[in-house]
């Protein structure tokens, strides 16, 4: 499936990008937001594009001719502040966040963030990463699984698909997101078995990526970052992600430090909504770095 990146219009208008700017793309994915911004930005604008997953950059790499003015880290965006390429490009113009997880992953990456695919459950950006989501729905107490299902998923049924893990393991071990989503379907009914899939495999993602301590420290440094002037710009496709962006935002603010881009956070339109579902939940928040 081809990446579709979400809320592109209103992203670039509000980072508001200018000739020989220079801009960070915190989550470059498959480049999506970026290649508009090396068009805003020529002749001699430089994108600095950082992605935590090694695999999904040499996938780019393979795929597409790399701009001279794009330059690629692998690195993890909550580390922004130790990027070797952004120490060597100044003045930063803008940073985006997009915490949306990319088409790749799901589609191409065969790491079992789909329910729908019996692959391995692995979950990680970082190879590196010592947890997987099958060591994690392998080893965790019963308790452990039911508090990341319910806070990072928001399931109803966390206590019951915890039982349920904790009982199956003891028979075999967990090793694909099938096997998962099997054990899962079991004890939700029918009507509730999707939604409840979607929950407990972001659940797992998000406890497995340390996704939303990374949100924290990543807008924390990237603030420190972006040059008086600048724009910061967060896509946040879930509910907890959106509060750490809104209450950072609301801080900054509250300190003189930055102001408001957008009153109100942009969705969707009903139109992008239909010709790309995966935007459905997305919000776009903008603030601009105080002079």
């Amino acid at each position: 499936m081809t990446h579709i990146p979400v809320l592109l219009e209103e992203t670039i208008a509000v980072l508001n990008p200018k000739p020989n700017e220079n801009f960070i793309d915190c989550t470059f994915g498959r480049g999506g937001h970026t290649r508009v911004l090396l068009e805003k930005t020529a002749p001699n604008g430089i994108v600095i594009g950082l992605d935590l997953d090694a695999q999904s950059l040499e996938s780019y790499r393979a795929e597409n001719i790399v701009d001279a003015r794009l330059v690629l880290e692998n690195i993890n965006f909550a580390d922004i502040d130790r990027s070797e390429a952004i120490k060597r490009v100044s003045p930063i113009n803008g940073i985006l966040y997009d915490l949306g997880m990319s088409s790749w992953h799901i589609d191409d990456s065969k790491k079992g963030f789909a329910f729908s695919k019996d692959e391995a459950l692995d979950m990680r950006y970082d190879q590196n990463d010592s947890v997987t989501a099958a060591s994690l729905v392998n080893s965790a107490p019963a308790a452990e699984l039911e508090k990341i299902f319910s806070e990072y998923g928001q399931e109803r049924h966390a206590r019951k698909i915890a039982k349920a893990i904790e009982t199956a393991r003891r028979q075999k071990k967990i090793e694909t997101a099938g096997h998962l989503a099997l054990i899962v379907s079991r004890v939700i009914t029918p009507a509730q078995k999707n939604a409840s899939l979607a929950r407990i495999f972001q659940a797992l993602r998000i406890a497995v990526n340390r996704e939303l301590e990374n949100v924290e420290r990543g807008l924390a440094a990237g603030f420190e970052i972006v040059s008086p002037g600048g724009r910061m710009a967060v896509i946040a496709f879930h509910s907890l992600e959106d509060r750490i962006v809104k209450l950072k935002f609301r801080e900054l603010v509250a300190q003189g430090r930055a102001r408001l881009v957008l009153e109100k956070p942009a969705a969707p339109t009903e139109s992008e909504v239909a010709s790309n579902p995966r935007s459905r939940s997305a919000k776009l928040r903008a603030i601009e770095k105080i002079k």
